[in-house]
């Protein structure tokens, strides 16, 4: 085994001050198993790798692992390299940003050799954790690689380009003319979907002679929408409450970058008879919450699930790097989905002119600013 499981004991205790200096640990870390599986919590296992398997950990966002959304995704690559590797894994779900950085700790107290953090907001608890355990390694999920450090990796995604055909898509299926978006806070992996959105929206508008809006969101000013408080991407009934807002001003098609919160405009697009649909984010919403697939438009991908299990595979083969790996269009770590039950009402030459944008936004021809690209 690459990693000094000594070294990593010896380090434990020492580390639980030092951590509790960048990010409050909670009280009382909370475990839990993945929905539908039996694997416990490696934190409540309490149990060090014997060393004979290597040991791969993932830290959820307060968002969970059933959030249908990004930290669901990042889960299914750590549970693909159990099935396809052979490794053990262990993971912890959070419930608030104080719980950070006590669950990023216990998972290396319980002998994981790659630790896998989910989202933006656990950037802070990541690199000090990464620094503190230079014989672990890290990655993080949503966020770039932390300069200087080199056992940590950014697993980033030029949502922006996806997000972009979106909202190309959104414009041509729009009949009121007016289209919508929010996000569940105002942070950089949220506001690039948007950036996106609304520039799709604009170059459909150019090509086509339209003048569909946008609500919600403006790129120039870097401002729009977002669900009030502090709890954004967990608060369904805010997602709701923000989504009737737009509908009440018009907009036909939604795309809530908010996570859990997202599902509050499903909720209000099938209780509206048809005249909303939305767009999902961060997976194929078709799948991931077929409650709802007769209102889903299309979504935008990021394949969190590949990029999770490839740093996986890459630290068991001692082939780990801090650089940082981007999903685009191009190597397909981003996509826009299929339209699924709507590929009937979508025009023929819709699809066609979508393939010939991405080719554009590929071949560098189309230009998509956002600060996140």
């Amino acid at each position: 085994m690459k990693k000094s499981l000594t070294r990593v004991g010896a380090l434990a205790a020492a580390s639980l001050l030092a951590l509790s200096a960048c990010a409050q640990p909670p009280s009382e870390t909370t475990s839990s198993p993945a929905p539908g599986g039996s694997e416990s919590a490696s934190a409540a296992t309490g149990g060090e790798s014997t060393g004979e398997k290597f040991k791969a950990c993932m830290v959820s966002d307060s968002g969970g692992f059933d959030d249908k959304s990004f930290n669901e995704t990042s889960y299914k690559g750590l549970l693909k390299a159990k099935e396809e590797l052979g490794i053990e894994i262990g993971q912890i779900e959070s419930n608030a940003e104080n719980e950070f950085a006590g669950n990023i700790e216990s998972q290396v107290k319980a002998g994981c050799d790659l630790v896998v953090t989910v989202g933006f907001l656990l950037a802070e608890a990541t690199e000090a954790a990464a620094k503190l355990y230079p014989d672990v390694d890290f990655a993080i999920v949503d966020y770039s690689s932390f300069e200087g450090v080199d056992n940590a990796k950014g697993l980033m995604f030029n949502a922006a380009e996806p997000a972009f055909l979106a909202g190309y898509a959104a414009a041509a299926m729009s009949e009121t003319g007016k289209v919508g978006t929010f996000g569940g806070a105002k942070i950089p992996t949220v506001t690039i979907f948007m950036d996106g959105f609304e520039q799709g929206v604009k170059y459909y508008n150019e090509a086509k002679g339209k003048d569909v809006q946008v609500l919600g969101w403006s790129v120039d000013k870097q401002d729009g929408q977002f669900i009030a408080g502090n709890n954004g991407f967990n608060d369904v009934p805010g997602g709701k409450n923000t989504s009737n807002t737009l509908l009440a001003q018009g907009a036909d098609v939604i795309m809530p970058v908010a996570g859990p919160s997202g599902q509050g405009a499903l909720q209000l697009a099938k209780e509206s008879g048809g005249k909303l649909k939305v767009v999902w984010v961060d997976t194929d919403g078709y799948v991931s919450v077929p409650d709802f697939k007769d209102v889903i438009l299309t979504s935008v991908e990021k394949a969190m699930d590949v990029a999770v299990f490839d740093a996986v595979k890459a630290s068991m083969e001692d082939n780990f790097s801090s650089e940082m790996y981007v999903g685009t269009l191009e190597n397909e770590g981003v996509r826009l989905s299929p339209f699924h039950d709507f590929e009937s009402k979508v025009p023929a030459e819709l699809g066609t002119e979508l393939e010939d944008v991405k080719a554009k936004i590929i071949a560098g021809e189309i230009k998509i600013q956002s600060p996140m690209s």
